[in-house]
């Protein structure tokens, strides 16, 4: 991840921006955020709240349950914005966004500009649009089928901290399966060469092998919720 605070960059970027014209009222600074593919957006393991609208590549939504499942949300491209729930709602801890390619975003921090914001007429009218197609989404979302060593992997890559897992019995109450299930699944895994034992019942996600093991199925959500990119 690369921050980008060049004045002209960033007033081209936003000049290019179909939200240009809300933009342009917002007395907030603004930077640019350059991801490489894979990297993630935004995570429950990120402290900071920011506010990003894609100005360059795409990105993969995606919500991941406690036991590993995961619901494809969207595909968002040029103008797709995220953190508009985080205005409102407490940060999720299951809501996960990946560069999906290279990606350039034009950001703002939510928590330092947050009065200004919530007192822009313009701002919030775009936002109550996106939210209310967010919610239509949500009422017809679907489990993407999945394997339990697809669901360990999706585990231990967003809900396990440095994509460890520590303690086999703990991680088999959270994915609905035995312990005896999960040790055969990371023994496989682990002579793939996907995972690494790092001790006792801890292991860890292998560095060279993420790539791919990355999910990058899309759901049929994807035009619902892709309205989020408003006319």
């Amino acid at each position: 991840m690369e921050r980008i605070f060049d004045k002209e960059k960033i007033a081209d970027s936003i000049a290019k921006s179909k939200y240009c014209d809300v933009l342009k009222t917002l007395d907030i600074d603004f930077y640019l955020i350059k991801y490489k593919k894979g990297e993630l957006v935004c995570s429950p393991f990120q402290t900071e709240l920011l506010f990003q609208i894609v100005e360059h590549g795409s990105i993969d939504i995606y919500f991941i349950r406690d036991d590993g499942t995961r619901y494809s949300l969207s595909n968002g491209t040029a103008d797709y914005f995220l953190g508009d729930m985080d205005l409102f709602y407490p940060k999720s801890g299951s809501i996960y966004a990946e560069a999906a390619e290279s990606l350039t975003c034009i950001a703002f921090s939510i928590e330092k500009h947050k009065e200004t914001l919530l007192s822009n007429s313009g701002f919030l009218a775009f936002i109550c649009r996106s939210l209310s197609a967010k919610i239509g989404a949500i009422t017809t979302m679907d489990a993407a089928p999945a394997s339990l060593t697809e669901r360990v992997l999706s585990y231990m890559k967003y809900k396990c901290e440095g994509e460890t897992l520590k303690g086999v019995e703990l991680a088999a109450f959270h994915l609905h399966c035995s312990p005896r299930q999960l040790q055969r699944v990371l023994n496989q895994c682990e002579a793939d060469g996907v995972v690494r034992k790092m001790g006792k019942g801890t292991y860890m996600l292998s560095s060279e092998d993420k790539d791919a093991y990355r999910f990058t199925a899309k759901s049929v959500l994807q035009d619902a919720y892709a309205s989020n990119k408003l006319s």
